[in-house]
């Protein structure tokens, strides 16, 4: 294979400057609270919409001993009435007294239906309130009614390779000075909570502890030791979809697992927007539809909208290009590319693929599918 071969793979993306358009969308049809033109911040209310609540089923006629038919009899409610969790919706007496059953409600709701042909009562909870906020700091740009709005603002830009966490926001503060130093416990104080913390190389498993304790917002760092990961996430790291988690804080890793010293060009774009807010997203998914842990950092200065964030993340990919493997069992491991062969390989599957040859810092030499690599982009 010559040297001039290459392919086309995803990149992450890491610029200064840029212009980002994100789109946010209801979960279903609601209200939308904006109007184009108009500036929001980081939790600004955008948009708001209503789920229905939890049906709970209440067996009245098995729980009460009486036919199905003969249950309006017994009931104590009706339907549209409201009532309290323990509530009595039902209850039975015989022998004068003797025999007694009362029937309390199991949630908080209002009674949706009582069935004479099952004895059965269906109690709804109230609908739960969603409301959706701006997540960036910016102007909107674009409004559908009742659906969903689009947010533009010209940012700095930073994808991760993995993340665990939600959307959240806060000031960039760093941590460390170089990119290849440690984020240890005594790196973390009081003065850092609901602030973005941007490590080197590692956090430690201690750091995120006390990080979580202070009430950091998050933490950008080059990498962390999957085991200290699993320990604060209290479950084995399994699926190639992550976002909900619920660690007290959102945490970003730019390089992968292990003692990765973040890429200069990442830090620079930390160290340089020092004291700015910032919005961060741990949400990861590798398979189809990738999405990417991101850090959004919006810039007073105008950025032209030609120069928007939809025409990064593809590259070049040839002999010599730094990659990232991004599924198991190589996954996060970082490696150049050796060989890009043009037959196609079959992989455990059977299935004829494509593939490329990395060798990995530790100097093995692996061939994996090219759909499991990415370009780390400088």
């Amino acid at each position: 294979m010559s040297e001039e071969s290459f392919a086309y793979t995803p990149g992450l993306a890491a610029t200064p400057s840029t212009y980002v358009r994100k789109i946010r969308i209801l979960p279903v049809k609601g209200e939308i609270l904006v109007n184009v033109g108009q500036k929001v911040s980081f939790d600004t209310i955008i948009g708001r919409c209503y789920l229905e609540g939890a049906p709970y089923v209440v067996k009245l006629s098995e729980l009460l001993g009486v036919d199905p038919e003969d249950i309006e009899r017994y009931v104590t409610v009706r339907v549209g009435d409201k009532v309290k969790q323990g509530d009595i919706i039902a209850k039975y007496s015989a022998l004068l007294g003797l025999i007694k059953r009362i029937i309390t409600a199991p949630a908080t709701g209002v009674i949706e239906s009582i069935s004479s042909v099952t004895g059965h009562m269906i109690i709804r909870e109230p609908p739960r309130v969603i409301e959706l906020t701006a997540y960036i700091k910016g102007v909107v740009e674009e409004v559908v009614p009742g659906e969903s709005v689009v947010i533009g603002t010209p940012a700095a830009y930073v994808q991760g390779i993995i993340g665990f966490g939600g959307e959240t926001h806060g000031e960039i503060v760093m941590g460390v000075s170089k990119p290849n130093e440690v984020l240890d416990e005594s790196k973390i104080s009081e003065a850092h909570a609901g602030k973005i913390v941007i490590g080197g190389s590692l956090v430690t498993y201690e750091a995120l502890v006390k990080a979580r304790k202070v009430g950091v917002r998050g933490i950008v760092v080059g990498g962390a030791k999957i085991t200290d990961v699993e320990r604060i996430l209290g479950y084995r790291i399994g699926v190639a979809i992550t976002g909900r988690e619920n660690i007290g804080f959102t945490l970003i890793l730019t390089e992968g697992f292990g003692n990765l010293p973040m890429s200069e060009r990442a830090f620079e774009i930390f160290r340089s927007n020092e004291g700015r807010e910032a919005a961060l997203n741990g949400a990861t998914q590798v398979r189809a539809g990738v999405i990417r842990p991101e850090v959004i950092i919006p810039l007073p200065e105008s950025v032209s909208r030609e120069e928007s964030i939809e025409i990064l993340g593809e590259g070049r990919m040839k002999i010599g290009s730094i990659v990232r493997i991004i599924r198991y069992p190589y996954f996060g491991a970082i490696g150049v590319v050796v060989d890009l062969p043009v037959e196609l390989h079959k992989i455990e599957t059977e299935s004829p693929v494509r593939v490329v040859r990395v060798k990995l810092q530790d100097g093995r030499i692996v061939t994996i599918p090219r759909a499991d690599v990415e370009i780390i982009s400088e």
